[in-house]
């Protein structure tokens, strides 16, 4: 068979062309195998090898979370006006994504418009990978929406609000020394930090897409919700506080005293109605306050009590079955024990006082004699019933607990001066406390700061649902020594007139004491303790000056102060006299 000839012309050209077709065919398909191994081998290795890391580049990408603030909790009095609230406030935040570039000038404007550090801000504005970034929070609306709009107004961009409440203290002074002040971001003082769990809440997050800065409509999003704290009520009277906080500063003010302290316990439930520090400070502006007068003095500052201890003694020893107020006791002029001369206040012969007369006109040569009939161990179980040298649990940070030496450490001198309220000290709840328990019939109930319930950050639960009550002396030796007490502002027999309340029987102590200053004594304490009206006791008041300069005692400077509050509370709760007549202990023989 002859060979077919070769193609030629037409036949050859088609043939040329689907050669070429089929060669492209097969560099495409070579091609697209090589893609999609590329992109298997991608999702290889976002899927296996490292998904955590990719998947955090992407979402911080195309993702933003902020923070939705909890709203704190109030702080409230007895009758629920605020001492504290949380009211409408800004954050300022970056987007350093858009400041960058231009932070310099941004830091310059927030610094100047925000008061925050210049150097700080220009750091968070060029925070690298970041697309939220604080600049201030807990801004009052109107300092952050101008400190945004001067942003925008020098055509600038990336700095804008966010909800943030502001705490406020619409009181002012009124229990700054309790409620405390919060900072930028925590709680620094007071019941603000003691309580800074139950009263914070817990702060939300949302998260949403982004995408150029600006949130998508139709992007996935999720939304933690913030739980707002509760709010925190206390026994305090917001009005009768302010008006005992007004006394005391004039009576620190008006004998050159360095400080004092005032409280206004509820003789029954041991509720504090009032418990006043001066100096103090403005709770809004506590920057302003010498660091020294930021807390409570009440509860962190310990002093010896001085002749408010007697009434102690004296309840201790007529519920003993020691003596009676009617007892005799010859007082002489100075009495000489242990090699030590112990005298009274002033100056005077041989005296034949009753028992009453002895606390009436605060002797303690009087008082130590008493005291003989006991030993140390009697008069320091007594002690420790009232409530002495150990805290009171109230709920105040700092509180510090007193000193009460074991009865097995006291000296012989010792046993005399604790029995006049030297050689120990007290904080001015302890004493309030103290004192408050004669007035009670004899029962001591622990103060209480809180209504009703509340655990603290230490995990404490304090608060008038966890009061509790013991008795320290029966009720038959509680009123004999309430009805001595009232023969001191007696003016005919005592050494406090100025105690007295218009209309009310009152029962009272005066206290004056050298002050125990780095292991030496340098000025005095001055004080009055005591109740009305003084047969069916309602309040119960202490008055404390520490270190008056004008040479008054606890008669002259704490009596006055106690007899005005005294007074205003009694008008307030509309306690009616009980109209019935004053004692009339005898107080010599």
């Amino acid at each position: 068979m002859a060979p077919r000839p070769a193609p030629t012309g037409p036949t050859l050209r088609r043939n040329g062309a689907r050669g070429s077709v089929q060669l492209r065919l097969r560099v495409g398909l070579v091609l697209i195998a090589m893609v999609v191994s590329l992109f298997a081998a991608r999702l290889v290795q976002l899927q296996g090898i490292d998904p955590g890391q990719y998947a955090a580049m992407a979402a911080e990408r195309g993702t933003r979370t902020v923070v939705l603030p909890a709203a704190r909790g109030d702080i409230l009095d007895r009758d629920g006006d605020p001492l504290a609230v949380s009211v409408t406030g800004l954050m300022v935040v970056a987007d350093p994504s858009l400041t960058s570039d231009e932070a310099p000038q941004i830091a310059r404007i927030l610094a100047d418009s925000l008061g925050v550090d210049y150097f700080a801000t220009l750091d968070r504005l060029r925070t690298d990978g970041s697309r939220y970034e604080f600049i201030a929070r807990r801004v009052p609306a109107t300092t952050a929406l101008d400190a945004v709009a001067a942003v925008k107004e020098a055509g600038l961009g990336g700095v804008y609000t966010e909800q943030d409440p502001v705490r406020d203290y619409p009181a002012g002074e009124v229990a700054a020394n309790l409620v405390g002040f919060m900072g930028t971001d925590e709680a620094l003082a007071g019941l603000e930090r003691t309580f800074d769990p139950l009263l914070a809440g817990e702060d939300g997050s949302a998260t949403y897409q982004v995408s150029g800065g600006n949130r998508l409509p139709r992007g996935e999003n999720s939304t933690v919700e913030p739980t707002d704290g509760s709010d925190l009520t206390l026994t305090i009277d917001r009005d009768v506080q302010w008006y005992v906080q007004q006394v005391l500063r004039e009576t620190v003010d008006g004998a050159g005293g360095e400080s004092g302290v005032a409280i206004v316990m509820d003789t029954r439930t041991g509720e504090i109605l009032a418990l006043a520090d001066y100096p103090t400070f403005d709770a809004s502006e506590p920057l302003l306050a010498d660091e020294s007068d930021l807390g409570s003095r009440a509860l962190s500052d310990v002093y010896e009590p001085g002749s408010v201890e007697k009434a102690l003694t004296m309840a201790a020893l007529i519920d003993a079955g020691k003596v009676t107020p009617e007892t005799r006791i010859t007082v002489p002029s100075h009495l000489e024990r242990q090699g030590r001369r112990i005298g009274d206040y002033w100056e005077h012969g041989e005296l034949r006082l009753t028992l009453a007369g002895v606390l009436a006109k605060s002797s303690n040569i009087g008082t130590v004699l008493a005291n003989d009939a006991f030993s140390s161990a009697e008069l320091h179980d007594y002690l420790t019933d009232f409530g002495l040298g150990q805290p009171t649990d109230v709920g105040v940070r700092g509180e510090a607990s007193g000193i009460l030496p074991p009865a097995e450490d006291w000296t012989p001198m010792e046993h005399d001066r604790i029995a006049f309220g030297q050689s120990l000290s007290v904080n001015a709840l302890q004493m309030t406390s103290a004192v408050n328990a004669i007035a009670n019939g004899g029962v001591y109930v622990s103060p209480s700061l809180v209504e009703g319930e509340a655990t603290t950050a230490d995990g404490q639960t304090v608060g008038t649902d966890t009061a509790t009550t013991r008795r320290v002396v029966s009720e038959e030796a509680a009123a004999e020594t309430a009805e001595m007490m009232e023969r001191v502002v007696d003016p005919e027999a005592g050494v406090a007139s100025g105690a007295r309340v218009e209309g009310y029987r009152v029962a009272g102590k005066t206290g004056t004491a050298q002050r125990a200053v780095d292991g030496g004594y340098d000025g005095t304490s001055v004080s009055f303790g005591g109740f009305a009206p003084a047969d069916d006791p309602r309040f119960t008041v202490y008055v404390v000056v520490h270190d008056p300069s004008n040479g008054g005692g606890g008669g002259s400077v704490a009596g006055p102060a106690f007899s005005e509050i005294m007074s205003h509370v009694l008008r307030t709760y509309a306690v009616a006299p009980t109209g019935t007549p004053p004692s009339d202990l005898p107080v010599e023989w």
